[in-house]
């Protein structure tokens, strides 16, 4: 068999030099488009479901929140174990289904499934939602803010990033989630004055739903009149403290109203935190962190956000920048370098080896083509099977040189 395929490729020369170049040329087309990592990631398929509750200790969200996600997840096809953690206004369950599972799927069950979680769920408990498309390693890309006049607070600097930044930055193709760290998040607060509840014979649950019943925006369908047709729209949504002072909680039987201005102080404040973001150690900023999808190629979508920041910092207030302290592309690209660095000496020093023992360059030139064949049929099936460009796959291959080489040498 083997003395047949030498024979027909002796004889088809001009066949085997054409599967030549088209090896050469898909195999580069190949190894553009494979996903480049640092390392492989080894993260099973893995289904979040995130649930954020109003101060509730960690038993009464385990009871309430986190047992009924967990319950309502049992059953799902190709699930292997459901692990979840309850802590202080924060419900975590992760579900974790069979290695090979496409995310995509795992997701969709999931979701349909979370209509029941939250049938189950307690009015007023928080939401059930999913994570981000992501893995261990998707955390790309870490930045801060920096406000170079000095005079914005950490309220707007974390305006900003939850408001500009981080809209503009999620456009980016590759990227699913964009998430702040630090600052105060800004609030409407409305800070109620007990005395005057009393007074007014009003309670906590009376103001509640005044706020609520009056931030609404109402169509009343249209009034034609002649040729032209009005479309008829009732505005009640609050945009400012002003909007908010007008809001009737009561009106008596006199018909006197009693506004919200009445009962409590409004104020524009920041967020309860359970943390902060230092700069050096030396005072608080506001910083943010970019998450890439799930099998996207991460020098790509970094490269792609570094860009998007470059025209988000010319749209930006005066004196406030966006600076990347962490980039993952680096790490990416020293692995990649290394390997790659590896690869082509070990290709030079089989060459030099064969030149010197085989005692002619025709020879060593045939085998040398036979590892390059070898290496960009690897990057084909790579891209076919999906597997990334990493410190591991890569530096296979370079060590994996020298057992390509022995059945060339042999042939010729």
């Amino acid at each position: 068999m083997t003395d047949k395929l030498i024979n027909f490729s002796l004889k088809s020369r001009l066949l085997v030099i054409i599967a030549f170049i088209a090896i050469c040329i898909i195999g580069k087309v190949s190894y553009d488009k494979l996903p480049i990592d640092a390392f492989p990631d080894v993260t099973p398929a893995l289904v979040q479901v995130f649930t954020l509750t109003d101060g509730l200790a960690p038993e009464e969200i385990e009871q309430l929140v986190t047992y009924p996600v967990e319950t309502a997840m049992n059953g799902l096809p190709k699930v292997e174990k459901i692990r979840s953690v309850s802590n202080f206004g924060l419900s975590v369950v992760n579900i974790y289904f069979k290695d090979g599972t496409d995310i995509f799927w795992a997701r969709q069950l999931v979701g349909e499934r979370l209509n029941e979680a939250r049938d189950q769920i307690p009015e007023g408990m928080g939401e059930p939602e999913m994570g981000p498309i992501s893995t261990g390693l998707g955390l790309v890309l870490f930045y801060y803010l920096e406000d170079e006049t000095g005079t914005r607070t950490l309220e707007e600097m974390r305006t900003i990033q939850d408001w500009v930044v981080k809209f503009n930055l999620q456009t980016v193709t590759g990227v699913t989630e964009v998430l702040g760290i630090g600052g105060d998040e800004r609030q409407y607060q409305v800070v109620v004055n007990p005395e005057k509840l009393i007074a007014y014979n009003l309670t906590l649950h009376d103001v509640i739903s005044a706020v609520k019943n009056n931030n609404l925006n109402i169509g009343a369908q249209f009034i034609e009149k002649g040729q032209e047709e009005y479309v008829i729209r009732s505005i009640g949504l609050i945009k400012n403290i002003e909007y908010m002072e007008d809001v009737v909680v009561k009106t008596l039987e006199d018909n006197t109203r009693i506004y919200l201005r009445q009962v409590a102080d409004i104020k524009i404040g920041g967020a309860i935190r359970r943390g902060m973001q230092t700069r050096d150690g030396i005072g608080e900023t506001v910083a943010g962190m970019v998450i890439k999808l799930i099998g996207t190629n991460t020098s790509t979508v970094i490269r792609n956000v570094e860009e998007r920041m470059k025209k988000i910092n010319s749209t930006l207030p005066e004196g406030i920048k966006i600076v990347p302290y962490y980039d993952q592309k680096v790490l990416v690209e020293a692995c990649v370098k290394t390997v790659t660095s590896a690869l082509i000496q070990g290709i030079g020093l089989v060459v030099l080896v064969l030149l010197v023992f085989m005692g002619g360059l025709g020879g060593s030139i045939i085998v040398t083509g036979a590892i390059i064949v070898s290496v960009l049929l690897t990057f084909i099936l790579m891209n076919y099977y999906n597997i990334s460009a990493n410190l591991m796959s890569l530096g296979g291959l370079a060590i994996a040189i020298g057992m390509m080489v022995d059945a060339s040498i042999v042939m010729v």
